[in-house]
């Protein structure tokens, strides 16, 4: 029969959850403290609980040697002689135990006898505890709240109390005492006080608990949850699949008038719940998980990054972000994807400042023309003016303004501007193949600018092939004109209507003459003649037909050099006023051939 003690000892473990031997050898670990404790002695002790009678000895315990050359330590060591006097089966290699009295232990030793048995008996509770919990992570088990302490929330789990931490919690729920509520075990910790259960019922597996539980479909494995995000007290999504065709998994997840679904949100407290179909299609998935907000379109700017842009409608952008971002952020965690959400207007403006960035010209550096010179440049430079832009989009006044320019190095950068811009123009408009070695122009044709031209040089004769720009062309062409408009009493028209054609030109301008109507002097002969200049130079229809076509031919040229010549000053200006001729006004309506008053 069991004595009182064991007893004792045993009702103490089933109590505490332990095994009772675990006791028994705090019992007995008590013993020999207060054993040594009152004794003050070194010598390897140790206690024994008889189970019958309950009596508890302790005793030394030294090992037995051969001779005394072997004993290292008197206090552990015996010699087998020695040991044979006190106990005459002893034998080397054994054990010879000399008990002491525990009868004779006072209150002090007693004590620590308690406290040591208390803190073993806590030691075997704690590893207990930190056993069965650690295996039971994740799990969803039922509690009762025991009380509050700050923030935290005390549960008792029936074999150990639970912690809730405030960021645990749902924002919309508040327990009493000795409610119940379900709660997951998230993690046991090991502390000073013993490990420490900490429960939560802001997880989302804890929804997902509670359609498993409320849904046979789910229950079943006949609809899978496959993602699942939550933030607790505010909103939850879930994302459902059917195995079965025939099976709606939305529809299974509701219920009947919304029963199914509703029990879930009483239990939660009142927490919205989005259930939503799943599809492997990130784009169809994104549309679903923006609900209720309608979407226009979705596009994938980033396939393995994951990253997709969402445009809604105007109306719909503050939807479509929820509350502080919360719809837009719950549809992200649900995808896994990063999810950029933009309304139709600002994509609309994204998109017309990035035509506005192609379209905008790259500003050109002031080295790229070639006709400017370096001292130029730096004068430019120095005054803040670094790209060919800026120098065209200035006036000559505030070209002279810079310091070291002055009107004639205004007219060289104007010049050498027009040049740049001009060859860009025909580099983009592509410059038809120049005519070969040896091959002949047409009548009228002109070479384009930079092409070598042969031309006559007046005291040799022969061809020589320079490079005519047509910009300077054009103006020593203007200067000439000029100069035989002051030359000429304004008999011989200096300019040819472009309105008209050569044939009419040559019909109309050129009359046979009577030779009344030739005053003395004029007989001297045409111009260009070995006899020299007559007064008053003539024309005839040979003359007058070698005028049209150089104006023909040098018109596009004229016209794009006045064009592009830059601004002149007041004081370098020179009007020149062309004398009127007799048949200068003539109606449109004559026909060519017709005589002119």
């Amino acid at each position: 029969m069991a004595s009182e003690l064991y007893n004792v000892i045993d009702a103490l473990s089933r109590e505490k959850g332990i095994d009772p031997q675990i006791v028994v050898t705090a019992v007995e670990d008590a013993i020999v403290v207060a054993t040594r404790k009152y004794y003050k002695t070194q010598e390897n002790l140790r206690a024994e609980l008889d189970k019958e009678s309950g009596q508890i000895r302790a005793f030394a315990v030294r090992s037995i040697v051969e001779g005394p050359d072997q004993v290292e330590d008197p206090v552990a060591q015996i010699t087998l002689d020695d040991a044979k006097r006190i106990d005459p089966a002893a034998e080397v290699g054994g054990e010879l135990r000399t008990y002491k009295a525990t009868d004779v232990l006072g209150r002090i030793a007693a004590q620590l006898a308690k406290q040591v048995i208390f803190q073993k008996v806590r030691e075997a509770e704690r590893d207990t505890v930190y056993n069965e919990y650690i295996g039971r992570v994740n799990e969803i088990i039922n509690a009762t709240v025991k009380r509050t302490e700050g923030q935290d929330v005390i549960v008792d789990l029936g074999k150990a109390e639970g912690r809730m931490p405030r960021k645990e919690q749902s924002r919309l729920e508040s327990f009493a005492p000795g409610e119940r509520a379900r709660v997951m075990i998230v993690r046991v910790e090991k502390a000073s006080k013993g490990p420490q259960v900490v429960v939560s019922r802001a997880a989302p597996e804890l929804v997902s608990h509670l359609f498993q539980t409320e849904v046979p479909e789910i229950y079943d494995n006949t609809v899978v949850i496959r993602a699942i995000a939550r933030e607790a007290g505010e909103r939850t999504k879930i994302a459902v699949m059917s195995k079965d065709k025939d099976v709606d998994p939305v529809g299974a997840c509701v219920g009947m008038k919304g029963m199914r679904v509703q029990s879930i949100i009483r239990e939660l407290r009142g927490e919205k719940i989005d259930i939503i179909e799943y599809h492997e299609d990130p784009v169809t998935f994104a549309e679903k998980a923006l609900q209720p907000a309608k979407v226009s379109r979705v596009t994938v700017l980033e396939g393995q990054e994951k990253h997709l842009e969402v445009i809604v409608d105007d109306s719909q952008l503050s939807l479509a972000i929820g509350k502080k971002g919360q719809n837009v952020r719950l549809a992200a965690k649900l995808l896994g994807w990063k999810i950029d959400i933009k309304s139709e207007e600002e994509k609309r403006q994204e998109v017309e400042e990035q035509m506005r960035g192609m379209m905008t010209p790259q500003a050109t550096p002031l080295e790229s023309v070639p006709d400017l010179e370096p001292g130029i440049i730096e004068k430019l430079v120095a005054a803040g003016i670094t790209t060919v832009e800026m120098v065209a989009d200035m006036t000559p006044e505030q070209l002279e303004e810079v310091p070291g320019i002055g009107p004639k190095t205004v007219e060289k950068i104007s010049i050498a501007v027009n040049n740049y811009f001009a060859s860009l123009d025909a580099v983009e408009a592509g410059v038809e193949a120049t005519p070969a070695d040896g091959e002949v122009l047409a009548e009228g044709e002109v070479p384009a600018e930079g092409v070598a031209v042969a031309q006559d040089d007046e005291e040799g004769g022969e061809a020589i092939g320079q490079d005519v720009p047509a910009e300077e062309e054009a103006r020593e062409l203007e200067e000439e004109e000029a100069a035989e408009d002051d030359a000429e009493a304004g008999e011989v028209p200096d300019e040819i209507d472009e309105s008209e054609s050569d044939d009419e030109v040559a019909e109309s301008e050129v009359e046979p003459t009577s030779e009344s109507d030739v005053e003395p002097g004029e007989e001297g002969g045409q111009s260009g003649d070995e006899q020299g200049l007559p007064d008053v130079p003539g024309a005839d229809s040979e003359s007058v037909e070698e005028l049209a076509d150089e104006g023909q031919a040098f018109e596009a040229e004229v016209v794009d050099g006045v064009e592009n010549a830059p601004l002149a000053d007041e004081g370098e200006r020179i009007i020149h006023e062309r004398p009127e001729t007799p048949n200068e006004n003539v109606p449109d309506e004559e026909e060519p051939g017709e005589k002119r008053s």
